[in-house]
């Protein structure tokens, strides 16, 4: 008997279909992945078995945790299970942790709430799990915040939470799509390790098929709420049957040709930038201190270029984008665009700083709900000095929605009325509107489903040759930042340890720090060597 039974599980909410005879089984200490792009329902699958649907939901089948069928357990009997018998990790830390609570509490609560074991005994239960996901009493007390903590260190504390009573079943909801390369591979790592020492079976949920492959004993991959195609790892990837999970595979490893850049002066020159910033006091009637987020950081993007920025959690990356768009000053340095500086004195230029957009990591969030495409993307035209006319106006939103590849009929819709990738693109459109000098897409596609990155690298491609756009990219995803740029910077602590030629510092990079980011980076296996 498998640890977990799906059985032609079916799910209706408020009469609409969505899973369709979704079939699939988890044994103990084995990990098993389900893959698909947004909307294929993955998530509610996981959901279904946790037994937290949205009211109006209806469904058919059978969901068996050792021979227990969940649909038909009773919401108290479900209660004792969640936490004790299954565990879920969520793919947003800061929103799964209560921030006015301390990380032992949470750890602590998830305990006695299923016994009655006394509150010093849970402290201690609490401390030997946060131990064991790599959050040593020492270096990370009972007593900390969620906000004290960087992303992969409370991804730690909510597998923490979610193993406290050593679960049959752990449900990780794509666990790592925030998280820089290196603390990817640690949390892949932790995972894996927790399932083989607990003997736990693993279900993973993830979009990221180089994770995927890597790690997974089985592969079910989803398309539109139904099972499209199943199997072990190694011979579905050798053998992949249905032409929809040929074409993940091959969104995944999608390359695209950038055209050349044509001979040009540095269009944005950083020059030797110092940002500090104040820490707080540690006694009552101490000094405060100093952080140095930007040690002395120089480099130059020429009209026409593509530049990469790759780094960790915490390395300055994001700091300097703040100082580069004129959002933040800086203690130290300058920096110039078209020779002209983003800050005059303690100001921001308001003349360079309508010469630069930036596009956000997530499409919805950066956009008010409340307000039409036709309004949302013409928000830079507060910037210019003579605003447009009514007919230039709508010239200019045609002319940016037609250029992403959507139709000047989608201003008059609402951000909810779309995808993930066409808001993306909308978010493109306003930054293009202005026809801006220079354009920073942060984390831009990390939060795309693979198929709709293709779509938007592809995008790019286009709208480079069409706009002679430049643009710094700062991702995360290492093999999106080797195909989109010409060059790439690479930042630890504050500093450029290395930069080149995009290919040339993926090939053969000098630093060890770049070293390690490339070798924690997963890889898409070689699907022609696994046929062969």
């Amino acid at each position: 008997m498998s640890l977990l039974e799906i059985k032609n599980l079916s799910l209706s909410i408020m009469g609409t279909p969505i899973l369709k005879n979704v079939s699939l089984t988890v044994n103990t200490g084995e990990i098993v992945a389900v893959t698909g792009e947004s909307g294929s329902g993955k998530s509610l699958t996981a959901l279904a078995t946790m037994g937290l649907l949205p009211k109006g939901s209806t469904t058919t089948g059978a969901i068996q945790l050792n021979g227990q069928d969940l649909l038909t357990t009773s919401e108290t009997d479900l209660c004792k299970i969640r936490g004790n018998d299954i565990g879920m990790v969520f793919q947003e830390p800061m929103t799964a942790l209560n921030p006015v609570q301390t990380i032992g509490a949470q750890v602590a609560e998830t305990i006695r709430i299923h016994g009655t074991m006394r509150k010093s005994d849970a402290m201690m239960r609490a401390a030997e799990v946060l131990t064991r996901v790599g959050l040593p009493q020492d270096k990370f007390p009972l007593s900390r915040y969620p906000h004290e903590l960087s992303g992969g260190q409370r991804q730690r504390v909510v597998i923490a939470m979610a193993i406290a009573l050593r679960p049959k079943l752990l449900i990780a909801d794509e666990p790592t799509t925030a998280l820089d390369v290196t603390t990817q591979a640690q949390i892949l790592d932790l995972l894996a390790d927790l399932a083989r020492d607990y003997d736990m079976g693993l279900l993973m949920i993830t979009h990221d098929l180089a994770v995927v492959s890597d790690m997974a004993d089985k592969i079910v991959v989803m398309r539109l709420g139904e099972v499209v195609e199943q199997g072990e790892t190694k011979s579905l990837l050798s053998n992949m049957r249905h032409e929809y999970t040929k074409m993940l595979f091959a969104a995944s490893g999608h390359q695209v040709k950038l055209p050349e850049i044509p001979p040009s002066d540095a269009l944005l020159s950083v020059r030797n930038v110092v940002r500090d910033y104040k820490t707080p006091r540690k006694t009552v009637f101490g000094s405060t201190g100093t952080f140095r987020a930007l040690k002395c950081v120089s480099f130059e993007i020429r009209r026409g270029e593509r530049l990469g920025l790759v780094g960790e959690s915490g390395c300055g990356k994001s700091t300097l984008t703040r100082a580069i768009l004129g959002l933040e000053g800086v203690q130290d340095g300058q920096i110039t665009l078209d020779g002209d500086p983003v800050f005059m004195g303690k100001k921001p230029n308001l003349a360079v700083r309508r010469k630069m957009q930036v596009v956000f990591q997530d499409p919805y969030g950066s956009f008010n709900p409340r307000h039409k495409v036709t309004r949302l993307i013409t928000e830079p035209f507060h910037l210019l000095e003579t605003q447009p006319t009514p007919d230039e106006r709508t010239l200019l939103i045609a002319e940016a929605l037609t250029a992403v590849g959507m139709h000047p009929s989608d201003a008059d819709k609402y951000i909810h009325e779309f995808s993930g990738g066409q808001r993306q693109r909308i978010a493109i459109a306003r930054a293009l509107i202005i026809k801006p000098d220079l354009i920073v897409f942060d984390e831009a596609v990390s939060a795309l489903d693979v198929s709709v990155r293709a779509q938007i690298l592809d995008l790019l491609v286009d709208l480079s040759a069409q706009y002679n756009l430049t643009y710094l990219f700062i991702s995360h995803d290492l093999s999106v930042v080797r195909t989109i740029t010409d060059r790439v910077l690479v930042m630890q602590h504050g500093q450029i340890v290395e930069q080149g030629v995009t290919e040339q510092v993926f090939t053969a990079p000098n630093h060890p720090y770049t070293q390690e980011l490339i070798a924690a980076a997963p890889v898409l296996p070689d699907l022609e060597h696994l046929k062969a």
